[in-house]
């Protein structure tokens, strides 16, 4: 008789099982992290791609598009909440297990999910693209991210406001502090406006259609939308909000240029420069910073109005192709150039009207591309400072003495809007230039909260806009 003890059968060995929507927001967050893409980008053509394969519906890729953007949108916060869970230094964590985390403390703390769901999927996914060890690892630190909700973690890993305001909302709304910072001293004013901005910032853009006028109306886009799915511009009067999302390169207008997708930030930036006084001829017009064109489509289209012709100039060939795209079938004369604007192949006082809407940190758009803000670096603003100066010198000097040059830009930080304007002007690092400012204010009808003038600072939640920037200048001799 064989005394010994039977061995229990060995459990199968169980394949971890891929899920589609999490397995693509783990792709899309490797690519932002490995290539510095951005995720506006990536995402489109993997959930087109899932479409196609018929992995996907559409309550699929939106689960996917806010584990991307949410995940990405509130990484300060999460890592702050990740490192209180571990016992070694956040740098000592691979990134891509950073990225199953923190897209499970999102599932925990942003989401509706219920709790074991979060838990148990974020585990399989990682034993997909991480292993059986690791999987183990994002199993130990998820369930202690359960001990608490958001708020309450907070309350443990962010610094009293009290003791370190900037650091406080630093983590509390996910900013890098230096952001925090720079804001706070662009906008001015006290606590519940910084919080209000950063708060912002963390909410979902709306997608926001312009009817290019003389090509489409907004009661084209209205009807092509449905009611339902279509609200008014708030300040724009070519701006059509879609309610409820949706593909807008589906629309016959945008497919043919007619229309396009634009803030109405930007829409405003052009039609405020197209509305300013100018004296004399009123036939040349230029951007000399086109890329990727949407304020040269609408441009184009308001010159057309008036028998003007618009120049787009763009330094970089691969955006000079995504202006003449966005260009295509525009009634009135225009030509797209590939130019630099620091220098510039016209001539002295050949335009009347020009736009330089100039390369910058991107802070204003933080909302629309939320990965910015751990990319970004303070010291990067002294690398665009000598590019923002000499591209609003050599517009001031292409404009004719009459016309009107807006320098824009999409950050509210001081070092790149008015500290710029003010040097160009008195001739700071350069020649000075005669030059006037023109209050743009009044140019922008029904707009409230602009401030003192003559410049103007649009804001994310004060006007529902990136923080889009703009001063008029009329050259005087």
């Amino acid at each position: 008789m064989n005394d010994q003890p039977r061995r229990r059968p060995a459990r199968p060995h169980r394949r971890p099982q891929k899920d589609p929507v999490r397995f693509l927001a783990f792709e899309a967050l490797r690519a932002v992290d490995e290539r510095d893409a951005y995720a506006n980008l990536v995402l489109p053509p993997l959930l087109k791609k899932a479409r196609a394969k018929g992995d996907f519906d559409g309550r699929d890729a939106a689960l996917a598009t806010e584990l991307v953007y949410g995940t990405l949108r509130r990484q300060g916060t999460y890592d702050a909440i990740v490192a209180a869970c571990i016992d070694r230094p956040l740098r000592e964590v691979d990134p891509p297990v950073l990225d199953v985390l923190n897209m499970g403390v999102h599932q925990l703390l942003g989401t509706r999910i219920p709790t074991h769901a979060a838990v148990s999927a974020s585990v399989e996914l990682a034993r997909v693209v991480l292993g059986e060890g690791r999987a183990k690892f994002v199993n130990a630190v998820l369930r202690k991210v359960t001990a608490h909700d958001l708020d309450g973690w907070v309350e443990k890993v962010a610094p009293p406001y009290d003791e370190d305001a900037e650091d406080h909302l630093a983590v509390v709304h996910s900013h890098p502090r230096w952001i925090v910072t720079a804001l706070w001293d662009a906008l001015g004013g006290g606590r519940a406006g910084i919080e209000d901005l950063l708060e912002a910032d963390n909410e979902r853009p709306e997608v926001t259609l312009v009817a290019r006028p003389g090509r489409s109306t907004t009661d084209e886009l209205v009807k092509a939308l449905g009611e339902d799915n279509s609200l008014p511009g708030r300040w724009s009067p070519y701006a059509v909000r879609m309610a409820e999302g949706g593909e807008p390169g589906a629309l016959e207008a945008v497919q043919e240029s007619r229309a396009g997708v634009q803030d109405e930030g930007s829409q405003l930036v052009a039609a405020a420069l197209a509305a300013a006084p100018v004296e004399g001829s009123d036939a040349r017009w230029l951007d000399g910073c086109a890329g990727p064109g949407g304020k040269a489509a609408l441009l184009a289209a308001l010159a057309a109005e008036r028998g003007a012709t618009l120049l787009a100039a763009e330094k970089q060939p691969h955006r000079a192709r995504l202006v003449e795209r966005a260009l295509a079938g525009n009634p009135g004369p225009y030509q797209v150039i590939t130019a630099d604007g620091t220098r510039p192949p016209w001539l002295p006082g050949t335009f009347d009207r020009i736009l330089m809407d100039v390369p910058c940190s991107g802070l204003g758009a933080l909302r629309r591309r939320p990965e910015s803000r751990w990319r970004r670096r303070a010291e990067d603003l002294e690398a665009f400072a000598p590019l923002q100066r000499g591209l609003l010198r050599e517009a001031l000097k292409a404009v004719r003495v009459g016309g009107v040059v807006g320098y824009a830009t999409c950050s509210p930080h001081l070092a790149e809007t008015r500290v710029v304007v003010e040097d160009v002007l008195k001739g700071r690092g350069g020649e000075p230039v005669e030059a006037e400012w023109i209050d743009a204010r009044p140019l922008m009808p029904g707009v409230p909260a602009l401030g003192d003038g003559p410049d103007v600072q649009l804001w994310p939640h004060l006007h529902g806009t990136d923080a889009m920037y703009l001063a008029l200048l009329r050259r005087t001799g």
